[in-house]
């Protein structure tokens, strides 16, 4: 082994040889790394032998993301392709099927197949029903599964798996099991993730339960984010709006947010009013707000819930007849963890500050609680006891911005 690896790496690469190979932990630990050289290791131990060669992860495109392009950029594009049409690529001479694990019906092409080597990224976000299918798929003598993920609540279904008398051996990653980390890029992740579940699972590697509120920091130093204005020297470089569209219980929100000169947003204005607005009353209210906020701010796009057209394009005509000039486009809708934990990071961060005059959002951000209800996931309460649709808004008004304001290195795994 070379002396490039850490000593849980090279446990692992000692010792990983039964039919489960399973790194769990912290975030940015190493798991994930020693995988580039793993990999080829496997593929060029079953070439020839009957069998699929898959890999899986949340999506195709995380697998791409986190595995392809960082193992063809090391080894080329002679030893790995690209991704085919078939969800195939070639690596070491052998087909490799790529397939997002998210979803059932993604993994079709594999069901009733007999699997000999098997790779899987971010377990912990698949789907239930692929892991079960995976069981009864690797087949061969020679079978072989590994993978990694960060951890997830204790009654997750993978943390059942991982305590079975399965075949497995396991690894479990704390952050300071790398030792290859710049020491301050370290301190500051600790900083980021500090008074969440997130410090937890990804700074410590433990499994444990997403419980009471979401922004916990938020609710402990509210001071330290909510502000009269930007500190001095501080200005404002652009701003954009996030709409929420309201149904039932649940009300309209637009939320104005600012990406200032120090790599901070700031929540500078909104709107909440119950759903049961006409069209006509949503689009007269839109526009009303798109000219208060310009009054004091460059507003170039608005950024909306595309679960609703129809309302997307009423509000595209009225900023157009108002003679406004505003984009007014689809929300990314990234997963909602997902925008919870760049919420948190950027709080731990000191990035993120909100006008003392949004009352809504700030009183939302406070009463923000998990919902106990569910075990085996992570799901912020939604039943109409808290104000979610403000903090939608506000997440999407920021969500397209995400890379350019957290280092995205310390977002995998």
């Amino acid at each position: 082994m070379s002396a490039a690896f850490s000593p849980m790496q090279k446990e692992f690469w000692k010792n990983a040889d039964h039919r489960w190979n399973i790194k769990t932990g912290a975030t940015r630990s190493g798991k994930t790394y020693q995988d580039y050289f793993l990999i080829p290791k496997r593929l060029l131990s079953v070439s020839g032998k009957p069998g699929l060669n898959v890999m899986l992860g949340n999506t195709r495109e995380t697998l791409r993301r986190n595995i392809i392009s960082p193992m063809r950029e090391m080894y080329g594009a002679d030893y790995i392709s690209g991704i085919h049409t078939d969800n195939s690529v070639d690596m070491f001479g052998e087909k490799v099927f790529v397939l997002g694990a998210d979803n059932a019906n993604h993994v079709d092409k594999i069901r009733g197949a007999s699997i000999k080597y098997c790779y899987g990224d971010e377990i912990t976000t698949w789907n239930e029903e692929v892991f079960d299918m995976l069981k009864s798929r690797l087949d061969k003598p020679y079978s072989l599964f590994d993978g990694t993920c960060n951890p997830a609540g204790p009654t997750h279904w993978l943390k059942q798996f991982l305590d079975s008398d399965a075949d497995i051996f396991q690894q479990a990653y704390t952050i300071d099991d790398n030792p290859f980390l710049d020491p301050a890029f370290v301190s500051n992740l600790k900083k980021e993730y500090t008074g969440t579940v997130y410090y937890q699972r990804y700074i410590l590697g433990l499994w444990v339960a997403a419980e009471g509120v979401v922004y916990k920091l938020f609710n402990d130093t509210p001071e330290r984010y909510i502000v009269d204005d930007l500190p001095e020297g501080e200005f404002i470089r652009s701003t954009c709006i996030g709409v929420d569209f309201g149904g039932g219980t649940s009300a309209h929100a637009f939320c104005c947010t600012g990406f200032t000169s120090k790599g901070r947003i700031i929540i500078l204005d909104e709107y909440r009013e119950q759903a049961a607005l006409t069209p006509e009353k949503l689009c007269l209210d839109f526009v009303e707000f798109v000219r208060r906020c310009r009054r004091r701010w460059i507003v170039t796009d608005a950024w909306c819930d595309s679960a609703e057209q129809t309302l997307i394009n009423g509000l595209r005509s009225a900023v157009a007849n108002a003679g406004l000039g505003l984009n007014v486009g689809n929300a990314q809708k990234r997963m909602i963890n997902d925008r919870i934990r760049a919420t948190c990071i950027l709080m731990g961060a000191d990035k993120f500050l909100i006008n003392r005059q949004c009352k809504e959002t700030i009183d939302a951000l406070k009463a923000a609680l998990w919902d106990g209800r569910h075990k085996t996931e992570d799901v912020r309460l939604d039943d109409g006891t808290t104000n979610i649709d403000s903090l939608d808004a506000m997440e999407y008004s920021f969500e397209r911005d995400i890379p350019n304001l957290i280092d995205m290195w310390q977002w995998g795994v």
